[in-house]
């Protein structure tokens, strides 16, 4: 659904860079859950994004899955929400930008995708984040961390 309600909030940089606003954040909030949910989610932002915008920026998609799969891993661990969030940027940044390298874009799209993806990580884990802590005093417990 991002790619197709939050197209207002989308900045493009052809050919290959997009940002849309919030369209990490379902990445995020599934990697509270399981590894299932976490590569799940990232996979179904993949096809969306394929569908919607199209091929090059799905398969940056795709890179949702395996952040939020290496989030979950040290959410699992005990670490607290805001270092899941900055030990899955690298991870995020670095494959989109690998991505667009791979598919035709020169050195200075790549560098272009590694920032902006960086950036637009940090936007959406702090929205994340702010919806944490609101569920959070509703008394929603969905996303506490397993007993260690």
């Amino acid at each position: 659904m991002i790619p197709i309600v939050f197209t207002f909030l989308r900045i493009t940089i052809p050919p290959f860079f997009t940002a849309t606003l919030m369209s990490h954040v379902p990445s995020m909030l599934a990697m509270l859950m399981g590894p299932f949910a976490a590569i799940g989610v990232g996979i179904g932002s993949a096809l969306g994004f394929t569908i919607f915008v199209g091929p090059p920026i799905g398969a940056r998609a795709l890179s949702h899955a395996l952040f939020a799969w290496v989030g979950n891993i040290a959410w699992n661990r005990g670490m607290p929400l805001w270092l899941v969030m900055l030990i899955a940027l690298p991870v995020h940044a670095v494959v989109e930008a690998a991505v667009v390298w791979l598919l035709g874009g020169n050195l200075s799209m790549a560098l272009i995708t590694l920032v902006g993806t960086a950036i637009h990580h940090c936007v959406d884990g702090g929205i994340a984040l702010g919806l944490v802590a609101a569920l959070g005093r509703t008394g929603v417990r969905w996303f506490e961390q397993p007993a260690q």
